[in-house]
């Protein structure tokens, strides 16, 4: 009877605490829906002008409308630096997660993997205030520049911080690759390079991928250290040197300062819900991934 009881009361106490996990994450996305719909919904703008228009002069006061909430600056600002961090990131990353699993396995495990998951655990505000005392006067000197915030160095920085990711899920992803695919490429005459590149990486492609949507996600995501080094101009930028603002950093910079309710602060809702929707689309490819590639797998 005491077996019965802690059998059930265990699966009952699992199910209370997944069950409240869903009702969270729907309620902060109901929340988030229903802040963000009100540019659209209270002050009558359109997703158009959200999305593809860069003039940002909402109206701050409750009930006055009138301004306009084009976020194109904000949006391509993410893009770029999240784009460039990825540029930048995955080809060291990859390199990493190869080396520590099949250059030196064993050195890579007990060594170098867990030195690189340590990044993961420094706080974004180090991050930030690194490349803000050295990047930036860097990028500054080295390409003569009035001043060296610009989206190369939020890209930089970005980088740094997503690399820890990308590299530990490619490297668990190159671990699981059956030892049996190594012996069979070995035993066809392959060197060690060619097993690797032929075989191995297109056998955890799947989750390198993963790895690498992953560390989009949280670049995307990332608002200190962003907003520390890219200028928060709001502008488009002529180029990588130049200074722009990210999503995430146009609402840390202005989600206090704005009056609740207002068109102005429903505009930074706006914002934090398209966030939202993209982490939730990153989250669906990510399974449509895995379900490729076990549907691969089972064939």
């Amino acid at each position: 009877m005491d077996k019965f009881r802690r059998e059930y009361g265990g699966r009952s106490l699992v199910t209370i605490c997944g069950a409240f996990i869903i009702v969270l994450t729907v309620s902060i996305g109901l929340f988030l829906f229903i802040k963000g719909s009100g540019t659209f919904t209270k002050y009558h703008h359109s997703v158009f002008e959200f999305l593809f228009s860069s003039d940002f002069n909402p109206m701050d006061a409750p009930g006055q409308y009138g301004g306009t909430v084009g976020a194109a600056v904000p949006i391509v600002g993410s893009l770029l630096t999240c784009g460039l961090a990825l540029l930048i990131a995955t080809p060291f990353s990859i390199a990493a997660a190869v080396f520590i699993t099949e250059i030196a396995p064993v050195a890579g495990k007990k060594v170098f993997q867990p030195a690189i998951e340590i990044f993961v655990g420094i706080p974004s505000v180090v991050y930030g205030w690194i490349g803000l005392s050295l990047l930036v006067p860097w990028i500054k000197n080295a390409f003569h520049l009035k001043a060296g915030f610009s989206v190369l160095g939020a890209g930089i920085v970005l980088a740094i911080m997503i690399f820890p990711t990308i590299t530990t899920l490619s490297a668990d992803a190159i671990r699981s690759v059956p030892m049996d695919y190594r012996k069979a490429a070995y035993g066809l005459g392959s060197t060690r390079w060619q097993m690797i590149w032929h075989v191995v990486l297109p056998a955890s492609l799947s989750g390198i991928l993963t790895g690498i949507i992953m560390g989009l996600s949280r670049a995307f995501g990332e608002a200190l250290a962003v907003a520390m080094v890219i200028g928060k101009t709001r502008a488009f930028p002529k180029n990588i040197f130049s200074p722009t603002i990210n999503l995430t950093a146009a609402i840390a910079a202005d989600m206090t300062g704005s009056t609740d309710g207002g068109e102005f602060n429903l505009a930074l809702w706006s914002m934090a819900l398209l966030l939202f929707i993209i982490s939730i689309l990153f989250i669906v490819l990510i399974h449509v991934i895995d379900a490729k590639s076990k549907k691969k797998l089972a064939g």
